[in-house]
């Protein structure tokens, strides 16, 4: 399952979540310290393994 950035707007902190694919996007994401749901996703780098040399 992919883990998810995601910062709340409104105290600042910085958290990652492991959701289902079919399951991110459809459930409002609470931020663990204040509650609130205003909370963005942070795109961050990503790193992709794959059985060819490149």
């Amino acid at each position: 399952m992919p883990i998810y950035d995601y910062a709340c707007k409104k105290c600042g902190h910085t958290f990652q979540r492991i959701e289902k694919i079919s399951e991110h996007g459809s459930k409002r994401v609470k931020c663990p310290e204040c509650k609130s749901t205003r909370v963005e996703q942070v795109f961050g780098s990503i790193f992709v393994k794959t059985s060819r040399k490149s």
